[in-house]
């Protein structure tokens, strides 16, 4: 086993470990780190460039805590990345539930799942969200996540105009990692070759974070699913090769 499969196998649950690498990255590509919320005990932290008038790229990982791979993903393709970082006006959300993450479980340590509750600004750690991102502009979010039922990889994907269409190549890079998810559905939606492609806002329980930032006169969101039961060392290469793939260019 080599020492970054190691890491990702046997800490990958571990938090503190998690942020300090994170408050590393942050440092050498010249970052500023906050401290918006404490979640059972964790920080979450909010890393982003200095103040920017161009539209950033905004990123976010451990929504749902038992969902660790594109969490180590976005990390290790940050430690890679420090040079781009540098340049690119960014927001990222490392580890949005940090409680969850180190619980293993979906939901944060309340029993709460945040995806679900974007809309609800009375939340502490929903309101402090909101208040982060303020009267930020996005060209992109960048929302990772695993799905238990998935069959392969694939990508909800909301645009404003088909040139902003990202999801179909991010897939395509991943395939050497894992294949598409073959299902014509996917959590009753009609999926085309592993994407879900909307115009309009879905009418769905709760407001999960693609669609709130996409309310936000965000330009696009990409939700990236990977499937849990895969391999971790496949699922963190295809987050990682998502992001590449995404970010190519800029």
């Amino acid at each position: 086993m080599t020492p970054d499969a190691y890491l990702r196998s046997h800490r990958c649950h571990d938090v503190p470990f998690l942020l300090k690498r994170w408050h590393a990255v942050a440092k050498a590509a010249r970052l500023p780190v906050r401290v918006i919320h404490v979640s059972g005990g964790h920080p979450v932290l909010f890393i982003h460039s200095r103040e920017s008038h161009s539209p950033r790229l905004y990123f976010s990982t451990g929504v749902h805590g038992d969902e660790p791979a594109p969490v180590s993903g976005l990390l290790e393709w940050a430690e890679e990345n420090v040079p781009l970082l540098r340049r690119l006006p960014v927001a990222i959300f490392p580890l949005f539930n940090p409680a969850g993450l180190s619980l293993n479980t979906r939901a944060d340590h309340r029993g709460i799942d945040l995806n679900r509750r974007f809309h609800d600004a009375s939340h502490p750690h929903i309101k402090a969200w909101w208040k982060c991102i303020g009267d930020m502009t996005f060209s992109t979010g960048l929302c990772l996540h695993e799905d238990y039922d998935a069959q392969g990889i694939y990508c909800y994907e909301l645009y404003r105009k088909p040139r902003l269409r990202l999801a179909d190549a991010g897939l395509q890079a991943c395939e050497n990692f894992i294949p598409r998810d073959p299902r014509r559905r996917i959590d009753l939606r009609r999926a085309i070759n592993g994407v879900i492609r909307r115009k309009r806002v879905p009418d769905l329980p709760g407001l999960p974070e693609a669609v709130a930032l996409y309310l936000h006169n965000t330009q696009s969101t990409l939700t990236f699913e990977t499937p849990s039961e895969f391999s971790l060392a496949d699922r963190v290469a295809a987050h990682k090769a998502f992001l590449t793939s995404v970010t190519a260019g800029m």
